[in-house]
């Protein structure tokens, strides 16, 4: 029994305490358990895998005042959503646990649900149920839920040296986007967007998994170099990436004056982009770049070689493991 302030534990430590206690029970159709993957995996038939996820969002450290009660639920429907989609799975529902203050106006409390519902929708699922309750600030709880045939479902585990590191969009809007309305800095509303309105990559995903090229997979919800350092570690690998290379928005280049470390830091170390962050073989990847914005990055490495940035005058820097976490650490 360990005692002490969570604040000073740390989220991944807690974490790994917690799933301590729950993988001491077995069951039977659990696949992949608490702490190992973006989704729980459940076997539900001789073909397919049930995928489960939920996840937190509160208003002080999650909602920027800015945000409408729209943005607030497509949000808390998207963050969800992106995990079944780093699975490599089909959305099947989602469900919504809602904490509210008792002052809250109902007609923002409807566009909360309007927005839940058109991010279901845009994922090709639905709302299929949920509860209320109040609650000193606004918290939003949501679980979602998906389906995949065995043999699409993508993890995290399975990276191998000389496999190519790709991503999905563009890394660091997000974050310029935060920093903008933190500090009052007029941006582009597509900029804001990127932050505020983000989008489960639910198409690219499927293409992904019925490729059958992938190696592994998560989402980049919590910055790019941590998702980089959780694949190195359970997959006792390496990885060397060329700053070159990282999609970079032209909105982003310019909001930072087109400063080479400050783009580097913001598409490193900055969360809220829920991209797909996956390794595939290094060959075949032109059948699966068609139509999608994917960009290769770097590849696999040695685990001796470590965790390497290649800047663009040949030098190399260490890639930190630093990214966005609730309770630091």
């Amino acid at each position: 029994m360990r005692s002490g302030p969570v604040s000073e534990i740390g989220e991944r430590p807690l974490i790994g305490l917690l799933t301590g206690i729950f993988n001491k029970t077995r069951n039977p159709h659990l696949i992949v358990g608490p702490g190992h993957d973006d989704c729980a995996v459940l076997e539900i038939s001789e073909d397919e895998y049930l995928v489960v996820t939920t996840d937190m969002l509160h208003r002080k450290t999650d909602f920027p005042l800015q945000m409408t009660g729209w943005q607030v639920g497509w949000m808390s429907a998207a963050v969800n959503l992106s995990d079944i989609a780093s699975m490599g799975a089909s959305p099947v529902g989602f469900l919504s646990a809602i904490g509210l203050p008792r002052d809250t106006d109902v007609a923002f409390v409807e566009d909360i649900a309007r927005g839940m519902a058109d991010c279901a929708k845009a994922c090709g699922t639905s709302v299929i149920g949920g509860d209320i309750d109040t609650h000193d600030e606004l918290t939003i709880t949501g679980t979602a839920l998906g389906t995949v045939r065995k043999e699409e479902l993508l993890t995290r585990k399975g990276a191998r040296v000389g496999d190519k590191v790709c991503v999905t969009g563009f890394a660091g809007s997000a974050g310029a986007a935060l920093h903008a309305i933190e500090h009052a800095i007029p941006v582009p509303d597509r900029l804001v967007n990127a932050l505020l309105e983000p989008y489960p990559r639910v198409a690219e995903a499927r293409e992904l998994a019925r490729s059958g090229l992938v190696t592994s997979m998560m989402d980049t919800s919590d910055g790019l170099a941590l998702s980089l350092h959780d694949l190195a570690d359970l997959n006792k690998v390496g990885f060397r990436i060329h700053e070159s290379a990282l999609p970079v928005h032209d909105d982003v280049r310019k909001y930072v004056t087109l400063d080479p470390d400050k783009l580097k830091d913001l598409a490193l170390y900055t969360g809220g982009d829920f991209e797909l962050l996956f390794t595939a073989a290094p060959d075949i990847l032109d059948e699966v770049f068609k139509g999608f914005n994917l960009s290769i990055i770097g590849e696999v490495v040695e685990q001796s070689v470590g965790m390497i940035i290649e800047r663009k005058d040949g030098s190399n820097l260490s890639i930190n493991r630093k990214g966005y976490l609730q309770l630091g650490n």
